[in-house]
């Protein structure tokens, strides 16, 4: 497999960095010493300009290749943890209490870090390579904030790539697909308005907590009568909230929950179909129904060339079998997508290995994938920024 030649001391220092970020995670936009980090070995590899304060606290490194080129592409790497307590019982566990990187953003900033080293030492590519660490992915849209900042127009990044590690694929393996690889993510939330009574009087109440039984049964038909089969989407309620005692019917109930999407008709649908169901189900109990409807991240659609580009640079470094061309979709959310609205691009995963899943206490990033991800970076630039590109 055609790693690069200084991938072993590469991934030794890699190593070294990503279980550093892992025992000192740090939340959202609160990633102070996580961009300190980040910024301090950018200046030590020799990257050429070094930006901070994009979106608020995002990094952002050129690096200039040594023959003629105008364009810039940009290479992206998440930096913020979750907000959960690690049980890995791993030596380079968390140290703040109640904060871990169960995503494995440590392991993006490290083959990010390491390709930087790589890039900045060899030069071999012409224009310039944008490195773009950026905070807030879990659930703070840092994408959108750095994009709104001016991200791709400052740096005139034409082009942009992201990666994220996948659990439960074998380390060195590469999964991708041409257009939505993963899911836009809404959430919603229902406030029934009924009328309380004694719990041994039904008669005389507006029942809040069987109304709000019976819409959550409806919302389920949203998913198995209400869009194509052939179609992907997820209705979850994941919220019940209603009462405080056994004898007292309450006046409230509330939901709450999730929607996942591909497509633009299928957001709409179900977001039109959510207040349909909720506000029919309590007017016919003389309830009233209050639906508040969130869109948060759009769905992470690649490009079809730019797919075309990172399958060539995944294969020429996994071998053609390690690539997995039609995967997908997967759907949890990335706020990569804020990325690939405003550029043309693409979205891989790399194989994590057999570890816990994301999101998981017991998670840890494989450090055996760092060369992977490095060789990966390093071979994509490279592609993208030839003479002949």
């Amino acid at each position: 497999m055609p790693l690069l030649n200084s991938a072993a001391h590469l991934q030794d220092e890699a190593t070294a960095w990503r279980r550093y970020l892992h025992e000192n995670p740090e939340l959202l936009y609160d990633v102070t010493e996580t961009a300190a980090f980040v910024e301090d070995k950018l200046r030590s590899f020799g990257v050429d300009e070094i930006v901070t304060g994009i979106g608020r606290i995002g990094v952002v490194g050129i690096i200039n290749g040594n023959k003629p080129g105008n364009r810039t592409i940009g290479l992206r790497a998440d930096m913020d943890a979750l907000p959960m307590q690690e049980r890995s019982g791993k030596p380079w566990a968390s140290k703040n209490p109640g904060k871990m990187h169960a995503c494995g953003h440590d392991g993006h900033m490290s083959m990010l870090l390491g390709a930087a080293k790589y890039l900045a030492q060899t030069r071999n590519f012409s224009g310039r390579v944008a490195l773009v660490f950026q905070p807030a992915e879990e659930g703070g849209a840092g994408g959108k904030a750095m994009i709104e900042d001016g991200l791709m127009d400052r740096f005139d990044i034409s082009e942009v790539y992201g990666l994220h590690n996948f659990p439960g694929r074998p380390v060195g393996s590469f999964s991708i697909r041409s257009g939505p690889i993963m899911a836009a993510t809404d959430e919603f939330r229902i406030v029934i308005k009924g009328e309380g009574a004694h719990a041994a009087q039904p008669h005389a109440s507006v029942d809040p907590i069987v109304i709000g039984s019976q819409i959550v049964g409806a919302l389920q038909t949203i998913v198995s009568r209400a869009i194509n089969p052939v179609s992907a989407l997820v209705v979850s309620v994941t919220e019940f909230h209603a009462g405080f005692t056994h004898n007292i019917i309450p006046g409230e109930a509330e939901l709450g929950g999730t929607v996942r999407s591909f497509t633009p008709e299928s957001r709409d649908m179900a977001e039109r179909k959510i207040s349909e169901i909720a506000e029919g189900i309590a007017s016919a109990h003389g309830a009233m129904a209050e639906v508040q409807y969130v869109r948060n991240y759009p769905p992470t659609v690649n490009h079809p060339d730019e797919t075309a580009h990172a399958i060539a640079a995944a294969q020429f470094v996994g071998g053609e079998g390690a690539v997995d061309t039609d995967f997908g979709p997967w759907t949890a959310a990335e706020d990569f997508s804020y990325m690939l609205e405003a550029r043309p691009g693409a979205f891989i995963l790399l194989g994590n290995g057999d570890t816990a899943g994301l999101h998981n206490p017991h998670y840890d990033f494989d450090d055996e994938a760092l060369a992977y991800g490095i060789s990966y970076w390093v071979r994509l630039a490279e592609q993208r920024l030839s003479n002949g590109a």
